[in-house]
Order: structure tokens, then sequence, then C-alpha cells
């Protein structure tokens, strides 16, 4: 589904990301994770065109993007941040319907639409009449879900989406979504620094570290066969994580 090839970005000294291949497949969950300034956000952002790497391209099912069709292409895509990203002066309606609004969509599908989305998130219907500042961190959560969702993209990219979140919520949210990915059978590229969300969510786990692959394969070949001593280090600080989860 997404090909990048020989892809690198540098802000002045510092190599945000080292020249490097990636694909990723339809239909599976990858989980990009590292310590902050590693580069997985670098490269979600590379992916979905707000980024434009120093060298390389990036394939989108087939097609590589360009200047002249990346909106078209960034519209096949859904993109979650860490705070939800909402509007303060739009309720939430009008906040996961936005893009749908300015194609032209018309109120009746519009409608029907967040129906399906609310049913599949678990918001409540009576609630998209609320503003952010009504909604929980978890409502708002699945608002900005939903407005990722809302024109049913081949492709889900989420920036550390549940990291500003207490625990409890955080952990229900995790649920929820590993059964949306599930049941929608997308292709996910989910960034995390958490160690348990990557083995919760991740068909394939890559580590990297100041802007370069270190590990990439299933999270279960990083604990077995580490293969550089900085995989285990990492690992190793979040052990408490791993021996609660398990």
């Amino acid at each position: 589904m997404i090909c990048l090839r020989q892809v690198s970005k540098r802000y002045g000294a510092t190599q945000a990301l080292a020249p490097a291949d990636f694909e990723f497949e339809a239909g599976r969950t990858a989980v990009l994770i590292g310590s902050s300034g590693s580069g997985k956000s670098t490269l979600l952002r590379i992916i979905l065109g707000l980024i434009e790497p120093d060298t390389g391209e990036v394939e989108f099912d087939g097609v590589r993007m360009q200047p002249d069709n990346l909106l078209e292409l960034r519209r096949r895509m859904g993109y979650v941040i860490q705070d939800g990203g909402l509007f303060p002066h739009l309720d939430a309606r009008r906040n996961a319907s936005l893009l749908a609004g300015y194609l032209g969509w018309d109120r009746a599908r519009i409608e029907l639409r967040l129906r399906e989305l609310c049913a599949l998130t678990h918001f409540p219907e009576d609630a998209l009449d609320r503003f952010p500042t009504q909604l929980s961190g978890g409502q708002r959560q699945r608002v900005s879900l939903m407005r990722a969702l809302m024109l049913d993209p081949a492709v889900l990219l989420l920036d550390e989406p549940l990291g500003a979140l207490d625990p409890m919520i955080r952990a229900e949210l995790q649920t929820d979504l590993r059964e949306i990915f599930r049941a929608l059978g997308k292709t996910v590229v989910l960034v995390t620094h958490d160690i348990g969300e990557a083995a919760f969510f991740g068909d394939r786990v890559t580590l990297l570290n100041e802007g370069a692959i270190l590990q990439d394969g299933p999270f279960a070949e990083l604990l077995r066969a580490p293969a550089d001593p900085f995989v285990t280090r990492f690992i190793n600080a979040q052990r408490s994580v791993l021996e609660s989860d398990a």
C-alpha cells in the first residue's frame, strides 16, 4: 500500500531520517516506535505529504506522490494526532464532517456516515452538538478518529493518538482502536514511544533511533533477537509496562 524508497530528511545539522526503504502492507497495522526525536513522526508526515523528503520517493497504492496528485492521494488517508486537533469553535458534528462538507456531500449522506461512525467508535450521538471543551479527552479523540475515517480512507495514520490521555481512558481506547482496525481491515501506521502499545497493536514493529532503523519485524522478534544493544536498552527501560500487560 505504501512504499518509501531511500527517503531521508535533514534539518540543518540534524539527520531527522537517514536514507531508508519502508514498505507498509495493505490491511496490516505497522507501529513506528522510538524515543523522542528518533524520526518516527517525521516519517509519518512524509507519508502524508506534510513534509517533502530531501531524497527518495513515496509511492501510495502504486502511484508516486507528486505535487500534482498530493491532495487527491491525501484524501485517501486519515490522520489522527495526539491532542485530536479539533477546531474549538466547531461542535463535534462539524469537526467530524468538515472535509465531507467541503467536498460537497449533502446533509443526508453526512448524517448517515456520522451515525455509522458513532456506532463504530462508541461515541454517543447526543454529544455531536457539543464543542470540544464540553467533551472528555477520550471523546475528543473519538471525534478526531471519526473525522479521519469520514471519507472511508484506505490508510489510517496515527501520531501518538493516546499519549495525552490518563491510563484508564487510554486502556479503553486501545481496546476500541484495535477492534476498529480489525473490523475495517485498513492499512494502519501508528506512531508511539510506548513499548506496551507497540506490542498491543503491531503486526509489525519498526524501532528507530536518531533517524535510523534499528530493527523491523514482529514484536516477539525484537524481544527474542534484538538486532542492536539499543533495542535491548529501549525494551528494558519499559519492561515494567510489558510485565503488567502480560
